[in-house]
């Protein structure tokens, strides 16, 4: 919360926060790091604004930086059908803008990468009032030829398998996409120069993709139906720089915007720094020197800033805090209850003193005593498997696996007849199998640590 944050600390913390759009209920999660002027920034599909993390921190010296996730992705809630449709490209724009009202933000400069950029020029078009200034990495104009080799390929559906299977596919899906484009189009002239297999990058991708589920194809797939065109040349539209660095695959793509309206300019570059480069000059440029407003957020579920990074809650403050055991999901408040994601999973941040982080949050949040959970039958060693990313996603299987068996025996590794619990099918289902594997994928280490406390604290 941006309230608890010092700002000797805002070009360093990047702060997290809910808002619930009034007219419709719809929940919106966004990140916020630096000061100055206010400018949005739109991420790619499917991804969420946490690819912008290093981003914000380093333009949070000349802005106040503020990164929606788009609806369906990351934590934020999806756009709803209407008339039995999927929504199109100008809902999400639609959406960007009801957002900003919502906030309190009349005007901003504005920066996305691929369909961010997407997004972005849509929404300019149809709200240019909302804008300064836009710049984007990469605009896609199809031709009629890829849009046919894209086709149902590019987003098949995606949902949870008994076994897990479709760990597999995922892992290998998100690995490639920087092999090949599109990632399906296994040719030698579709290979990017940009290749890598950066464990790190691989894994957050996944992440993101177990938040979005199968719902990924609503927001991908309106950015790859909408319409590729930018403004009239005679349009009354605020300035936009577009930029593409060698070996995006939309670098190409510059050639083919044609003429542009006043005021835009199309530039090929070296480097993704350069692009970063260039798009960071043109919003200081054009972005004006309005100061950010004060912000709205939810009341009732945000995050906790304590000195060595952020604790998600949700509920009422001021009662009882609740906590939940490890490698588990954080549970419903009930009233007079505030529950935690413990540090290290969930949305909460790790901190080396996980006690002391769930003692200062005490302090913070509630004024009733602390529940702290039952401490988990079992050898902590077999509990916890080790759940590092690797090369080849192994650690993804292994978290379902152990998921799954949860629901049989007790502890879940222990399997036999001696340790078999009773079948509850709501348990077993894949949908809860998948939140209990995704739980245990955020946990990582943190849970047989916070294991060891519950162990100390437990006569």
């Amino acid at each position: 919360m941006s309230s608890e944050i010092c700002p000797d600390n805002l070009l360093v913390i990047i702060t997290r926060h809910f808002l619930t759009i009034p007219a419709t209920g719809r929940k919106v999660h966004y990140r916020r790091c630096g000061s100055g002027p206010l400018l949005l920034m739109v991420h790619q599909s499917p991804r969420s604004s946490a690819e912008y993390s290093d981003l914000m921190q380093r333009w949070g010296e000349h802005f106040t930086c503020l990164a929606p996730d788009t609806p369906g992705f990351g934590q934020s809630d999806p756009l709803p059908e209407t008339n039995g449709h999927e929504p199109e490209i100008d809902e999400f724009a639609d959406a960007l803008a009801e957002f900003a009202a919502a906030l309190g933000v009349s005007r901003c400069a504005a920066y996305g990468f691929h369909s961010g950029g997407i997004i972005l020029v849509t929404a300019l078009k149809r709200h240019p009032e909302l804008f300064s200034c836009l710049a984007v990495g990469g605009y896609a104009i199809w031709s009629e030829a890829e849009i046919a080799l894209f086709g149902e390929r590019y987003l098949p559906e995606w949902h949870p398998a008994p076994y897990g299977e479709h760990l597999t596919w995922l892992w290998n899906r998100m690995l490639e996409q920087s092999w090949f484009f599109p990632w399906f189009d296994l040719r030698d002239e579709a290979r990017l120069s940009v290749a890598h297999a950066d464990v790190t990058r691989v894994n957050q991708a996944v992440m993101e993709m177990l938040d979005a589920g199968n719902a990924y194809r609503v927001g991908y797939g309106a950015v790859l139906r909408a319409p590729r065109d930018i403004p009239p040349v005679d349009g009354d539209v605020p300035p936009c720089l577009i930029t593409a660095y060698d070996g995006d695959p939309l670098q190409a793509h510059i050639d083919r915007l044609g003429d542009m309206p006043e005021g835009w300019r199309a530039e090929k570059v070296s480097t993704p720094a350069d692009h970063q480069a260039a798009s960071l000059s043109f919003l200081k440029e054009h972005a004006g020197e309005a100061l950010c407003p004060d912000l709205a957020e939810d009341a009732n579920e945000g995050w906790l800033a304590l000195d060595r990074g952020l604790i998600h809650w949700r509920g009422q403050r001021g009662g009882r805090l609740v906590l939940h055991p490890p490698a588990a999901e954080m549970g419903e408040p009930q009233a007079g209850e505030i529950a935690i994601d413990l540090p290290g999973h969930g949305l909460s941040d790790g901190f080396d003193d996980m006690r002391s982080a769930v003692l200062a949050t005490a302090d913070a949040l509630v004024s009733g005593s602390i529940d702290w959970s039952s401490l988990p039958p079992g050898d902590p060693a077999e509990l916890y498997p080790d759940l590092t990313p690797d090369r080849y996603g192994t650690h993804l299987v292994k978290a379902w696996s152990a998921a799954r068996a949860e629901a049989l025996f007790e502890p879940w590794y222990a399997a036999d007849k001696d340790h078999a619990i009773p079948l509850d099918p709501a348990a077993i289902g894949l949908a809860a199998i998948a939140r209990r594997a995704r739980a245990r994928l955020r946990a990582g280490k943190s849970a047989a640590r916070w294991h060891a406390i519950l162990a100390e604290q437990t006569p």
